[in-house]
């Protein structure tokens, strides 16, 4: 905390604490925007959360604490790519698209991706639910078997965009998130 003399002028006080709050805002809101990491129409860059090609990104997101990219192959299949950012552990596993959003199952837990959250769980109970800060893509509003899933002609029938600058950026170095971790309990 800082200490304001008393012998500075009240209304001068009141100056410099505003001063100093915007000066320490200057510090934090560059910090808050680094956290969206950098990403093209595949997905996130030097991330496991990224369709490549020949296979496409129907969706990604972010969350506080995940990446995750659903791709779809030539055949329509879906695939469902994580990542948590605390440990680097990674999760590639077939997903489906049902009436709930994207399912991917693995090691008894199920993934669940919609366009405002990602929610895992493990036997029927929730471990997390997290919502996205950062989502590209279209998830179709209802499905309720693969048979019916979207296919890359389809009208989305849900688009939602959650960033406020959805502008693409160039490649940068892997991040910190993508190395090392395992495919064990992913997000």
């Amino acid at each position: 905390m800082i200490k304001i003399s008393s012998a500075v002028h009240p209304s001068r006080r009141v100056l410099l604490a505003g001063a100093t709050s915007l000066a320490l805002l200057g510090v934090a809101a560059p910090l808050a925007f680094a956290e969206t990491p950098s990403y093209d129409g595949s997905g996130y860059i030097d991330s496991t959360a990224r369709c490549e090609s020949p296979d496409v990104a129907v969706v990604f997101g972010s969350t506080a604490s995940s990446r995750v990219a659903i791709c779809r192959d030539k055949a329509g299949g879906y695939e469902y790519r994580g990542v948590r950012v605390r440990d680097g552990a990674k999760l590639i596993a077939p997903a489906a698209l049902t009436s709930k959003g994207f399912v991917a199952e693995s090691g008894g837990g199920t993934y669940t991706v919609t366009a405002s959250a990602l929610e895992v769980t493990y036997g029927g109970t929730v471990l997390r639910d997290e919502a996205m800060v950062d989502f590209h893509g279209s998830v179709p509003a209802s499905a309720s078997s693969p048979s019916t899933a979207a296919t890359a002609t389809d009208t989305p029938t849900a688009t939602v965009t959650a960033t406020a600058t959805p502008t693409p950026v160039a490649p940068v170095k892997p991040l910190p998130a993508e190395v090392g971790g395992s495919a064990a309990n992913a997000g």
